[in-house]
């Protein structure tokens, strides 16, 4: 019982963000004959499904950084990580005494709302309109984060350059209950994120939950940024795709080829 599990952008999805044809094909038939393949991403159920729409999935996939588990054949959320009321209400606090904004999730129920200030900061302003553009997303904009009910929020994202992000992470760091992640974006080379939630949320105990509740004995990770260090932490054998981060890179035990060049599908094709 092995588990194959791929980070999305910078790993499965080439430079458009998206599957390549050969990837979708490959994957099918793989899992068609019982390879068991699984997703760990950042993104949200609403744009991972779409992107991964052309693929039979059989394993559900850990979302957010491990703040979701999510079944896309059942479209239900299997596990839900949430903040802390006080903990929310801390975050916000310091957005408010450092002058930044970003994106607020909160999940009702099995419905995922996301909330933003403003658009005055253009690199958010292009993600949301490229989100609603793309995936269909909606948005939902607030006077004040501090306005939404503190129950129930599971996330923070923020985008803007390192040296901006920066502060914010060291203002968070002393923040009990939380846990964060400063890491460059794939498709801006000037562009950072800094993603926000439960210190019991991350890809490795994501990864760890369908190990245990599917009975996988052996995973297999594939990544390429350093939110995909954790999701390493949980796996038996690391491979990373040759654009990785060398952080990445130094704790693979393979490196495959890029993400541009169906690495990961290649590298299974090879192995299995």
């Amino acid at each position: 019982m092995t588990l194959y599990i791929s980070d999305l952008d910078g790993t499965l999805l080439n430079g458009k963000a998206e599957l390549s044809e050969g990837t979708v094909r490959t994957l099918n038939k793989l899992m068609a004959g019982g390879v068991h393949f699984s997703v760990a991403t950042a993104r949200t159920a609403a744009s991972a499904s779409m992107i991964l729409s052309g693929v039979e999935w059989s394993v559900p996939l850990v979302l957010m950084n491990g703040v979701l588990i999510y079944d896309p054949l059942s479209s239900e959320y299997i596990q839900i990580l949430s903040l802390a009321a006080e903990t929310v209400s801390s975050v916000i606090s310091v957005f408010q005494s450092l002058g930044v904004t970003g994106l607020m999730y909160q999940m009702k129920g099995s419905v995922q709302h996301t909330y933003y200030e403003s658009l005055e900061h253009t690199p958010l302003r292009d993600f949301i309109e490229e989100r609603k553009t793309r995936y269909n997303k909606k948005f939902n904009q607030v006077n004040r984060f501090s306005d939404v009910p503190p129950e129930a929020i599971i996330y923070f994202s923020l985008l803007d350059t390192q040296e901006k992000l920066q502060p914010v992470h060291d203002a968070l760091s002393g923040i009990p209950d939380l846990s964060q992640f400063l890491y460059k974006d794939n498709y801006s080379p000037d562009l950072w994120y800094l993603e926000i939630h439960s210190d019991k949320a991350s890809k490795q105990n994501g990864v760890d939950y369908l190990r245990k509740a599917y009975g996988f004995t052996r995973i297999i990770g594939f990544g390429d940024n350093l939110n995909d260090l954790p999701m390493f932490a949980a796996c038996d054998v690391k491979v990373a795709v040759a654009n990785a981060r060398d952080e990445v890179k130094a704790a693979a035990d393979y490196i495959c080829g890029t993400n541009e060049e169906d690495g990961v599908v290649k590298w299974l094709e090879e192995h299995i």
